[in-house]
């Protein structure tokens, strides 16, 4: 046996190695846990990048780059919205007090020269021979008048490309300046040919006399006037808007504040911190921003509706009423031209006198209620200098009716202290002085609102631009942390 024994082992340790039994395989289990292992992962190496991204958004790490994301692309397209939206209604303004309204003023100017031309002429025939240099110079300072504001009324007061129904207005302003350029040059060529025959004594002087009248009345007025009142509708349209709180620009800021705040509550349950520098930062700037647009949108829609209110509305009635002194005017020198209309003139110069009353009523009434700057003294100048016009036509047609023309004539056209002449300049001119102040109203109320607005737009953009990059580097650390 000991020698058996001794052959195997030299057998088994022979060349001085040790030779050992195989090793046993690996268990069952072990080898379909690894196969199954290489399968899953082929198969999420075999997913779309879609698939990738969906299972990636679902973790705290995917959630919070959405946020940040989101919130980010929200600030800055809620700055350039709200830059964009103040800029066109500081833009608005700013076009409202250098070309629209200076636009309705020369429309009214225009208006009210021609009717002061007109009714200066007539009153230089009807003075009969050679007319008085007061006379003279005031047609011919009205007709100049008339001339350069029919120049400044050329412009536009729109953009260019605004939309059909702006080009369709500019259209009819077009013919309109087209009628009364051509026809103010035929007009006083036709009053000079008058003025020399009635100089001459020649009685055609009265048949040009009418036929320039007929002319100014018929189609130069009309023309002015409908100029007027688009050039004022092209104030009032604009101001319905901006009298309006820019609430579109509130809501997405008053929206991205909740979202913040939302996120700072979410952030201080998964990541243990009460704040986040970073969302604190963008919320600072936001509101900020916000309190910034209250306070400067507010302060912008109360001027804006002060210039309504105190001054485009009384100088549109005030305007209205000295359109109407001009027609009354022409009404009363026209009398005694046309000696065989007297009924209707009368009633034209009563209609027009009482409506010039019921404006300045209407205005007085917004005096007492704080609505209007024009002054009540203002008012009651026009008032008592109306009544005295009435007074001295009474006596005109008063002298008519019994055929004293002579004295009707010299009450008409004359400066002595009873001329319908005096006092029909002193209601032209208190006219004048209350629609002057209005119209610096409205002015110095659309320059403060165009301040005060100026730079909001420009400052929420660099607001919500800072919160952006604030919230990028308040959540950039916390998804670094998942690495």
């Amino acid at each position: 046996m000991t020698g058996d024994a001794s052959s195997v082992r030299t057998a088994l340790t022979r060349g001085g190695r040790t030779i050992r039994p195989a090793q046993s395989s690996p268990p069952i289990r072990q080898v379909l846990a690894d196969r199954r292992e290489l399968v899953a992962t082929a198969r999420e190496r075999a997913q779309s990048p879609f698939q990738t991204l969906r299972h990636f958004a679902v973790t705290t790490p995917g959630k919070l780059i959405i946020i940040c994301g989101i919130l980010a692309l929200g600030c800055l397209s809620t700055g350039l919205y709200a830059s964009t939206v103040l800029e066109d209604r500081t833009q608005t303004l700013q076009r409202l007090i250098d070309r629209t309204e200076p636009l309705a003023e020369a429309a009214q100017v225009l208006y009210s020269s021609l009717s002061i031309a007109d009714a200066s002429a007539n009153a230089a025939f009807i003075s009969g021979g050679l007319e008085t240099p007061e006379l003279r110079q005031r047609y011919s300072d009205a007709l100049a008048t008339a001339s350069s504001s029919l120049i400044l009324a050329t412009g536009t007061s729109s953009e260019p490309g605004s939309g059909m129904a702006s080009d369709r207005a500019e259209q009819a302003v077009s013919a309109d300046l087209e009628t009364l350029s051509t026809s103010i040059p035929v007009y006083s060529g036709l009053i000079e040919t008058a003025r020399t025959n009635n100089r001459l004594g020649n009685p055609v002087g009265s048949a040009y006399l009418g036929q320039a009248s007929s002319m100014m009345q018929d189609q130069i007025l009309p023309a002015a006037q409908r100029l007027y009142e688009r050039r004022s509708m092209a104030i009032a349209d604009p101001q319905h808007t901006l009298t309006r709180p820019p609430w579109t620009v509130y809501a997405p800021l008053l929206f991205l504040l909740a979202a913040l705040v939302l996120t700072s509550r979410y952030l201080a349950r998964r990541t243990r911190r009460r704040f986040n520098i970073g969302i604190v930062a963008a919320i600072v700037a936001l509101g900020i921003g916000t309190l910034w647009l209250l306070a400067s949108g507010l302060m912008s829609v109360a001027a804006t509706s002060d210039a309504r209110t105190e001054g485009a509305d009384p100088l549109r009635d005030l305007t209205a009423a000295r359109i109407l002194t001009q027609q009354a005017r022409s009404a009363e020198t026209l009398s005694l031209i046309r000696r065989g209309d007297q009924g209707g003139l009368e009633r034209s110069f009563s209609a027009a006198t009482s409506e010039i009353g019921n404006i300045v009523d209407d205005v007085r009434g917004g005096t007492e209620d704080g609505d209007s700057a024009v002054t009540a003294e203002q008012l009651d100048s026009v008032t008592a200098a109306l009544t005295e016009w009435k007074r001295t036509d009474a006596a005109v047609r008063r002298y008519i009716q019994t055929g004293n023309f002579g004295l009707a004539r010299l009450h008409t056209v004359g400066d002595g202290p009873d001329s319908s002449a005096r006092a029909y300049t002193a209601v032209d001119t208190a006219l004048v002085d209350a629609i002057t102040t209005a119209r610096n109203s409205f002015r110095d109320d659309i320059n403060t609102a165009q301040r005060v607005l100026g730079f909001t737009g420009t400052g929420i953009l660099l607001l919500t631009v800072f919160a952006g990059v604030a919230i990028v580097g308040g959540l950039i650390p916390r998804i670094r942390e998942y690495r």
